[in-house]
């Protein structure tokens, strides 16, 4: 017989509830605006490490709902926020599952000093950890590694990572991405929020970049982990509607490149940065995972009323 019963049990679910009335008391204290975008529509992202679900004849199911908060940012809607089911191929497991659940919100005005600090308040108190940590990328990566991620020649990476597996053919970027999740990610204590910031450059996605003293290009960009566990992802926004329009190309080279799915950039999201968007800082949580820390529950999947393998 079908299995029919959902996967969360009435506890989680309650707890999911009280989760989005806490998250919607802070926006609505601090007079930013609820908004609610498409999760179907003609394009998707072409960002290398994500791959979309196509929907033939219609678009493709959001991977967030980034693209369209950034339409009604240049359309003038001033700090937007949501939450939002997101869809992404190929992802599923104890952290992650194909639909999940994404808090996002833009604040024209801010700078990521600014979004950091209202990123971690707003943590802190869903899941009651007062102590924050700070790190550069970089500074991070060569504390736990002995490495500097942008600097060590790519052989010496490769000679490092295989200590700990077969590993195949990676290029640098996957290297640094695979020691930053093996190593890195793993030693970060788990009684604190750790803020990692100042991204190497090729990581800049949407996010302007900066340099290092050194003159080593870093993107404005930063990642909050509670343990081991990422649960934010923020951005200072890049604005610049050539630039951009140059990722979007350089990312559909490197997709032919390794045979991935072609992704047209999406022209509504160049239209609105040309139109002009205002400078702001942004960020995405992942809620289900912040649902996981509230209620010490390893498995995303006990977490959603019904998951991928039972929805």
């Amino acid at each position: 017989m079908t299995d029919w019963r959902p996967g969360a049990t009435a506890r989680a679910l309650a707890a999911r509830a009280a989760l989005y009335r806490q998250v919607r008391a802070f926006f609505d204290a601090r007079g930013v605006l609820e908004v609610d975008t498409p999760q179907l529509a003609s394009h998707g992202v072409t960002d290398l490490h994500i791959q979309c679900i196509p929907v033939p004849g219609y678009g493709y199911l959001q991977s967030s709902p980034e693209y369209h908060m950034k339409r009604l940012l240049a359309a003038g809607s001033g700090p937007i926020w949501q939450i939002s089911h997101a869809f992404r191929q190929g992802e599923a497991g104890r952290r992650h599952n194909p639909e999940f659940t994404l808090l996002e919100w833009y604040r024209p005005g801010f700078d990521l000093d600014a979004l950091i600090h209202e990123c971690t308040t707003l943590l802190s108190e869903l899941l009651s950890l007062p102590r924050i940590r700070r790190h550069a990328f970089r500074d991070l990566f060569r504390d736990v590694t002995g490495l500097d991620p942008l600097t060590t020649d790519t052989a010496t990476l490769r000679a490092h990572a295989s200590r700990q597996a077969e590993l195949p053919d990676l290029d640098h970027t996957a290297l640094v991405d695979y020691l930053m999740a093996t190593e890195v990610e793993a030693a970060l204590p788990p009684d604190q929020l750790t803020v990692v910031e100042r991204f190497p450059g090729w990581a800049a996605a949407l996010a302007r970049t900066t340099a290092d003293p050194d003159g080593t290009v870093v993107a404005q960009r930063f990642e909050i982990y509670a343990g081991g566990l990422e649960l934010a992802n923020g951005y200072f926004e890049l604005t610049d509607p050539a630039e951009q329009a140059s990722r979007f190309a350089q990312d559909r080279a490197q997709r032919a490149e390794q045979a991935l799915p072609d992704m047209a950039a999406d022209p509504h999201l160049i239209a609105a940065l040309t139109h002009g968007l205002p400078d702001c800082a942004g960020v995405a949580v992942g809620l289900d995972r912040v649902l996981m820390c509230r209620l010490d529950e390893p498995d995303i999947r006990r977490l959603l009323s019904f998951p991928a393998d039972n929805a």
